[in-house]
């Protein structure tokens, strides 16, 4: 009996055979097929006056619309509660979420509150990745495998290069990215030792390089610079001398101690791998063992002259300082740098 739907008239008609005829409820009940617990409610409701039938079907509706209300407020409290932290995010993000919360929420309540259309949802739901970020996903591998080919080293700017040795044409934005998004990271160099920095160097060369570094044949300028490697049994500092005109390594020396017996051993190393028959141009920065008597002498006796950067200016002597950053970010990486005695072998 539940199930059955009746009639404004046939409720109207059965409230009036109790109500005006003076029928009991059970047998109208009866004889109707009604249940007695609807009868009883027909009778409240179809008892009172037109008047107060319609001030209470307005009551009624107002308190149905107010349901809906707080129902409706209610569930964009939950869903903002729940998804704030996508709501700045991408647009496919937003999707994400609504797919995974479709079951607890009305489809089109969350694309009203995390301001998608839902037509955008339903397009984005028969094709997830466009083929934008089908690309991307492609890239990003080739991406993965040249950082992973540099000992987990590279930047964005270096990756980038490789791309475009292998043919792929992306900006290095994109790879940057793209990068940030799979979490890769270049490894950067060491921080300023401490220790006292300053005084007046005792001899300073002028700066003749002034930053001429395309240099037209070999053996005409040469750079040089200290670094310093950790390793797993103690810091070493590198010393290294570099042709302007092929930027190769012509001479290196490593020691546990930053004194000018290093930078000597890799000038004479230069000298005696190149053995130039003429003027050599050697461009450094104004530290102590550059700045020494006895860098000055082997200059002089060697025929070869000094050039130094401005004080505190890296810029003067960028290929020494742009060669120096790799050695560095890879020693971590690579074996033979782990030990001081396979270093100095």
């Amino acid at each position: 009996m539940s199930n059955k739907r009746y009639t404004e008239e046939f409720k109207i008609e059965a409230v009036k055979q109790i109500t005006d005829r003076g029928h009991s409820v059970a047998d109208v009940s009866a004889r109707l097929d009604v249940s007695i617990h609807s009868l009883y409610a027909w009778v409240k409701r179809y008892s009172l006056s037109p008047q107060e039938q319609q001030e209470q079907s307005s009551q009624q509706d107002e308190l149905r619309l107010l349901r809906a209300d707080l129902k409706r407020v209610t569930e964009e409290r939950d869903i903002l509660k729940n998804g704030r932290s996508v709501l700045c995010q991408a647009v496919r993000v937003r999707y994400a979420f609504i797919e995974t919360h479709q079951h607890f929420w009305p489809i089109r309540r969350m694309c009203k509150v995390k301001q998608v259309h839902p037509s955008g949802y339903y397009a984005w739901q028969a094709q997830p990745h466009s083929a934008r970020s089908q690309d991307d996903q492609r890239v990003q591998g080739l991406i993965k495998q040249c950082w992973l080919e540099s000992g987990a080293v590279y930047g964005y700017r270096k990756i980038n290069h490789d791309l475009r040795d292998m043919g792929e044409s992306c900006g290095k934005h994109r790879v940057a990215r793209l990068m940030r998004q799979a979490g890769l990271k270049s490894l950067t160099g060491y921080g300023r030792r401490p220790g006292r920095y300053g005084g007046r160097p005792a001899n300073v060369s002028p700066n003749i390089l002034q930053r001429e570094f395309d240099v037209a044949a070999p053996n005409r300028v040469w750079v040089t610079d200290i670094t310093y490697i950790r390793t797993h049994e103690g810091g070493l500092f590198l010393a290294a001398v570099l042709d302007l005109f092929s930027r190769q390594v012509v001479g290196w020396s490593m020691n546990a101690l930053m004194t000018t017996d290093l930078v000597l051993n890799a000038l004479l190393m230069a000298v005696w791998k190149r053995k130039p028959d003429h003027e050599v141009l050697v461009h450094s920065d104004q530290g102590s063992q550059f700045s020494s008597e006895d860098w000055q002498s082997f200059l002089r006796a060697h025929k070869l002259k000094g050039s130094m950067s401005r004080r505190g200016n890296c810029h003067d002597n960028a290929v020494a300082e742009s060669f120096f950053q790799l050695p560095k970010t890879r020693a971590d990486q690579a074996e033979d740098l782990r030990h001081k005695g396979r270093c100095t072998a």
